[in-house]
């Protein structure tokens, strides 16, 4: 049996074991893919300064996001579907970012609920939410978010309309998937993850099905979410959400500086410098080339925080060294999920966490708190472009 030992090999795993169509879903992007892989390799345009003859002892990687305490300064990206890359798979992933100390963030377009998830954890998650023209089931889902103990809200501001994503349009992308003869072959040759999902029933949308008046089924469903992403959504939306949740808050998708100072002034907790992971604006930046720009334009008066082609520990220390007091990460935990379920996803956190601390102490720094951009060689190819 082949060891894994980095995200890539996870990522191989997950392809063999999930479904075609759901693999592809979570690993896409829109259009031409360009900004999609420019959120992984732009990494390696940041170099870093190695130091050596200092003391490397008593490391630690513990910190903050949003005030609450956090082993590392990482997230789980709210994704949705998570729950079609293994059975119950929100569920399997709260529970392992439950035990290694990390926030877990729970998308509205998940398969398990809100409800679901708080059932069987003991802290609190997080719960993103996106904007919708009927405000009524906005309400009642930050209602049901604070009900559960949902300890912040991320709102996500850049999905008033939907990207184009060309595999999810070929492979017929549905939850549960349609019975047809291309979908059929491709659960077949994935008997494991058959057996997993005749085990639950946790097959669809749960947070909307049978919360919303009308949508009882998938065809009434898939009708509903393709008229209610809220294209008209504004900053002033904010203040009225802001009111219903009365809690801790943070906008996801800020990539342009002008965007950071509104959002700096809303009155949100924190702001996720974010592409969608690439799958919104093809031909938009990367969001690790972003970062920089945003730091220095509100970094003094909003937390900030990142997410996109983290694929490393040390992808996760040059986020930290750019300005941004979090990052989260996608991919690489529905990797572990789909290769490994519960037991994959608290293996990428391990990997996660082994390769930040040895990056850390070989660049001389004992605390996670105490990086910057002095951790960086200034040859560097992106810092160049500032």
């Amino acid at each position: 049996m082949t060891t894994q030992v980095e995200i890539a090999d996870y990522k191989r795993l997950a392809k063999r074991r999930v479904p075609k169509l759901f693999f592809d879903y979570a690993d896409s992007g829109s259009w031409t893919e360009s900004t999609y892989r420019a959120n992984e390799s732009d990494f390696q345009q940041l170099l870093l300064r190695q130091r050596v003859a200092v003391d490397m002892t008593n490391r630690n990687l513990a910190g903050e996001m949003i005030g609450q305490q956090v082993s590392m300064p990482v997230a789980i990206a709210p994704t949705g579907l998570t729950g079609m890359q293994r059975a119950d798979g929100e569920i399997l992933a709260a529970q392992a970012c439950e035990e290694a100390g990390i926030p877990y963030t729970l998308s509205t377009m998940s398969i398990c609920s809100i409800e679901d998830v708080a059932a069987v954890t003991r802290q609190p998650f997080w719960f993103q939410l996106y904007v919708m023209k009927d405000r009524g089931f906005i309400n009642s889902l930050i209602q049901r978010a604070k009900a559960a103990g949902c300890s912040a809200l991320v709102l996500t501001f850049d999905l008033q309309i939907l990207g184009q994503r060309h595999k999810d349009i070929r492979n017929g992308l549905s939850a549960p998937p349609k019975l047809t003869p291309k979908h059929l072959w491709q659960m077949a040759t994935r008997p494991g993850w058959c057996l997993g999902m005749a085990g639950t029933p946790r097959r669809d949308f749960r947070n909307i099905v049978g919360h919303v008046k009308g949508v009882d089924d998938m065809s009434s469903l898939g009708e509903w979410t393709a008229k209610q992403f809220d294209p008209q959504l504004s900053w002033d939306d904010i203040e009225w959400i802001k009111e219903q949740w009365g809690g801790p808050l943070i906008l996801k998708g800020i990539l342009d500086p002008e965007d950071a100072r509104i959002a700096a002034q809303s009155g949100a907790d924190a702001l996720i410098v974010s592409n969608h992971g690439g799958r919104q604006l093809d031909g938009a930046r990367s969001s690790i080339a972003a970062l920089p720009g945003i730091v220095d334009a509100v970094g003094d008066q909003i937390e900030i925080h990142m997410d996109g082609g983290i694929r490393s520990g040390q992808d996760v220390l040059k986020a930290l060294c750019l300005g941004a007091k979090g990052v989260y990460i996608g991919r690489p935990y529905l990797y572990g999920l789909g290769a490994r379920g519960k037991a994959g996803v608290t293996e990428v956190l391990n990997i996660i966490r082994n390769e930040l601390d040895i990056t850390m102490a070989l660049c001389g720094e004992r605390d996670v708190n105490q990086l910057g951009r002095h951790n960086l060689d200034p040859i560097s190819p992106l810092l160049k472009q500032l």
